[in-house]
C-alpha cells in the first residue's frame, strides 16, 4: 500500500511543479525533490517523464470521473443527474479539478496524443450527460458553460466575480431539473 501511497505522493508532486511553475519546470529532478525522494525512488515508479504525465491524466482523468459517479448516485433525482454532478465537482471540488487541469495542461504541452485515451472518457461522459432525462439542448449546455468556465479559470481569461459565478452556477443546475 505504501507505494500506491508513494506513486499518488510523486503525481502531487508533479502537478504542483506544472500549476505553480510551469510545464517547463516538470524535470525528474524536480518531481523527485518536491517530494522528497530519491530520484532511483521516483525511477522506481516512472521511468521517465512521459511515464509521470500519463499517469497523471490517466489517474487525475479517473479520480474525476469516479467524483462524478458517485456524485450523480447520490442524487434523488433521477433526470439531470449527470449534468448536477458535473456542475457540482467542476465548481466545488477544487482539489479534484486542479489535478485534473494540471494533468490535461501537461499532457497538451507535452504529449497531445494522450488526449485521446481521455477524450475516450470524456465522450461517455458527455454521452451521460446528454441522454441525462433533461433536455438535451439544456444538458449540452450545461456541459459547455461549466466546461468554459473551467477554462478560462484554468487559464485565467474571462474569470467572473465570485457573485456572478454563483450565479452562472445557480442557472446552470436550475436547467438541470427542466425535463425534456
Amino acid at each position: 500500500m505504501r507505494s500506491n501511497s508513494r506513486r499518488h505522493e510523486l503525481l502531487a508532486s508533479a502537478s504542483y511543479i506544472v500549476e505553480h511553475l510551469g510545464m517547463e519546470k516538470l524535470t525528474l529532478e524536480a518531481v523527485a525533490k518536491h517530494a522528497g525522494v530519491s530520484k532511483g525512488g521516483l525511477l522506481h515508479h516512472f521511468p521517465n517523464k512521459e511515464a509521470i504525465v500519463t499517469a497523471m491524466i490517466e489517474e487525475f482523468g479517473d479520480t474525476f470521473l469516479s467524483e462524478l459517479q458517485q456524485k450523480s448516485s447520490e442524487s434523488i433525482d433521477e433526470a439531470g443527474k449527470w449534468s448536477r454532478a458535473y456542475i457540482e465537482t467542476t465548481f466545488h471540488d477544487p482539489k479534484t479539478t486542479a489535478a485534473l487541469s494540471t494533468a490535461l495542461l501537461a499532457v497538451l504541452f507535452s504529449k497531445p496524443e494522450l488526449l485521446a485515451a481521455y477524450n475516450k472518457k470524456n465522450n461517455v461522459l458527455q454521452a451521460d450527460i446528454l441522454n441525462d432525462g433533461i433536455a438535451p439542448v439544456n444538458a449540452a449546455i450545461i456541459k459547455l458553460a461549466t466546461d468554459g468556465l473551467w477554462f478560462s479559470e484554468i487559464f485565467g481569461v474571462g474569470m467572473l466575480d465570485e457573485d456572478l459565478r454563483k450565479q452562472v452556477e445557480e442557472r446552470l443546475m436550475k436547467m438541470s431539473f427542466e425535463a425534456k
